[in-house]
């Protein structure tokens, strides 16, 4: 791999990729407002308020097993035949109290009843009628499970911040909680913007093409826990581009357009921006997406991503995406990356930070291994479709050499 010096001489107005993930989070502040939701709506939301036990878990002692309950202190020396005198199933209880010489046939999950201090497994005895021969060592709390054994009444079960999984949904049920306090999700509006973009199913005219960067980042949205408020498409007219900001800023949290943030003629996403809001930066030393664009309108949160379909979908994913899971409470909120080795030499010039498209894989002994998927302009929405990561070379390398490791970033579960 070749290696040249760090590019610490970059323009003022361009920053690095660090430099513009930390800006972004500094200025994201997680949502202060809750809902409460039903339990069963509860997947993928995140707690504003920790789960306490009302009760014990279990609530009674019951059997660990299906067998026979009796109370081993009340045996007299070498007795070990006893009657049965009822059951106990799960939901239906034995009503009574066991005596010596005594037993009641008991399934598991059934309460232990009352006078009874071990189980006996069925296997373990021999039954004739209403009597159970057993031959060996009787010990107290033999497949017993006891009350508050797996949760105590007044602990914390579940804590502030936690992003519920299908398993934490039934433990929840099993407390009887059918209401859950959660953060609210993010709204975020999108819009596209381009005199040139067609809607999906009406047909094409001269130097048109379809919309299909909103697509993309509906799809994107919808592996989040966000709420998303499609504005469609917006053509390149400053007026009718500032009805839609003001249209989103009164709905959303965040507002994501694709398209006008270079510096061409009809590119005015970046000079209402700074018109009506704030812009905190535009410029990024990185390949595919250098033009973005960060601000705010009053309480939106504003991304203006570049119009290439690649450059869409990566800036999202190192800029936005990161931004909407700090908004929602969500922990661990940058991607996660691995040492792959590349089977194939990849093509790059220092001075920005480049996000090639790659194939990986993990052999037997764990060791992960990535090739390019070839061309890699940023309009080739194709190469994103078949790669599954994003191979990141960092600004000041040069080509690299066919064996070297370097990091990838996996889609899943990205997207």
């Amino acid at each position: 791999m070749t290696t040249l010096p760090s590019c610490d001489n970059l323009p003022t107005h361009t920053l690095t990729v660090d430099q513009a993930q930390t800006r972004i989070l500094e200025a994201i502040q997680p949502l202060i407002h809750t809902e409460t939701i039903p339990l069963k709506q509860g997947l993928g939301r995140v707690l504003a308020a920790a789960i306490i036990a009302p009760f014990n878990v279990p609530p009674h002692r019951n059997s660990a097993m299906d067998g026979y309950a009796l109370n081993s202190q009340a045996l007299p020396t070498g007795l070990q035949q006893f009657r049965v005198i009822g059951r106990s199933l799960a939901g239906h209880p034995f009503q009574g109290t066991v005596q010596a010489g005594e037993c009641v046939r008991i399934m598991t999950g059934a309460v232990v009843p009352q006078g009874a201090d071990t189980v006996l497994m069925q296997e373990e005895v021999q039954r004739s009628a209403d009597h159970i021969t057993y031959q060996g060592e009787i010990k107290a709390n033999k497949n017993i499970r006891h009350p508050g054994e797996d949760l105590a009444q007044g602990a914390e079960v579940l804590s502030e911040g936690r992003v519920l999984n299908a398993a934490d949904l039934g433990l929840i049920a099993s407390l009887g909680i059918a209401q859950l306090t959660v953060w609210r999700r993010p709204k975020v509006a999108i819009i596209s913007t381009g005199d040139e973009l067609v809607p999906v199913g009406q047909p094409l005219g001269e130097g048109q093409i379809h919309d299909s960067n909103r697509y993309t980042l509906l799809g994107l949205l919808q592996r989040l826990a966000v709420e998303v408020i499609d504005l469609g498409i917006v053509p390149d007219d400053p007026i009718q581009l500032e009805q839609a900001f003001q249209r989103a800023t009164e709905q959303a949290d965040v507002l994501i357009t694709t398209g006008g943030v270079s510096v061409g003629d009809a590119d005015y996403v970046t000079q209402l921006l700074e018109r009506l809001g704030q812009v905190n930066f535009w410029k990024i030393a990185m390949k595919p997406g250098k033009p973005l664009t960060f601000g705010q309108l009053g309480q939106c949160a504003f991304f203006g991503l570049p119009g290439n379909p690649v450059s869409t979908m990566v800036t999202f994913l190192i800029f936005v995406r990161p931004a909407l899971m700090r908004l929602a409470h969500y922990p661990d909120a940058m991607p996660i990356t691995y040492k792959a080795k590349t089977l194939t030499t990849l093509k790059k010039a220092p001075g920005r930070q480049d996000y090639q498209r790659g194939i990986c894989h993990q052999d037997e002994h764990g060791q992960w291994w990535v090739k390019s998927t070839g061309f890699q302009d940023s309009h080739v929405l194709r190469s994103m479709s078949v790669a599954n990561c994003l191979m990141v070379l960092a600004r000041e390398w040069g080509d690299i050499e066919q064996g070297t490791e370097i990091p990838i970033m996996p889609f899943a579960p990205l997207f």
